[in-house]
């Protein structure tokens, strides 16, 4: 199948990596969906990139919600019959707070994102790749360098990554019999406006703060590509990029 025939979904494309990545597939010849939940943030995308309709579409979803989920993959059954690539990005951050201070309210709504919405897409995806003719595809989930090690009061967080990991696990094993190809990124500091203060300061294990290198986001989205142009036979399960400088290594 040429690259101009495959299809991707990419989640959270409305800014940062998301968009960055599905950015990145529409220069490389593929169709893609942009998904998340501010459509007017993910037509800007769209229109931003110069590429026709044909080739990039904005679909509003909310990952959080499965009947969302259910409803953006109809449509791409719909509209395209089959899905070649999921970029399962979407995600958010918690709350910064020791785990006797996180709200109830906090914690759910980090798992319902960062893990719940990950696997409804995820299970969507697998889905449809199961049952497409050619079957098969590549599922790549947004892991984090915390879902190797946490930030102080970061459990929410943390935890819904490290399970990142676990559903990548799982899930690369039960794709084996169906050609599909689960692996993970793991991302570290990336130059954006929401990390713009990590510059001046960013809380450390000793209870220190200190500044952290950050990464141009063209690092990422190589990185990404690399996975994502790889054939079937071929997967990488997890990759990891970051700043050089970055303190992930002894970190804590």
């Amino acid at each position: 199948m040429a690259v101009s025939e495959k299809i991707a979904l990419v989640t959270g494309a409305g800014s940062g990596i998301g968009r960055g990545c599905a950015t990145a597939l529409l220069g490389a010849g593929w169709r893609v969906v942009f998904a998340g939940r501010r459509l007017e943030r993910l037509q800007a995308a769209v229109h931003a990139s110069g590429v026709s309709e044909r080739q990039a579409v904005a679909i509003s979803c909310d990952v959080t919600r499965e009947e969302s989920v259910a409803a953006l993959f109809a449509d791409i059954r719909e509209r395209f019959g089959r899905l070649d690539l999921l970029f399962n990005n979407a995600g958010t951050s918690s709350q910064s707070a020791l785990p006797d201070e996180l709200s109830t309210a906090a914690w759910r709504q980090t798992v319902d994102t960062n893990l719940n919405g990950a696997f409804y897409c995820l299970a969507a995806a697998f889905r449809l790749m199961r049952e497409q003719a050619p079957c098969g595809g590549r599922i790549i989930n947004n892991g984090s360098i915390s879902a190797h090690v946490p930030r102080p009061k970061s459990i929410g967080y943390a935890a819904t990554k490290h399970a990142i990991t676990g559903l990548t696990r799982a899930a690369a094993l039960d794709g084996r019999a169906f050609d599909i190809a689960v692996g993970q990124i793991d991302i570290g500091n990336v130059v954006s406006e929401m990390t713009a203060a990590m510059t001046g300061g960013v809380p450390q294990a000793d209870g220190s703060s200190k500044p952290e290198a950050r990464m141009d986001l063209s690092a990422v989205t190589e990185t990404f590509m690399a996975m994502a142009n790889l054939p079937l036979s071929a997967n990488v399960l997890f990759m990891t990029v970051m700043a050089t400088q970055m303190p992930y290594v002894g970190r804590g």
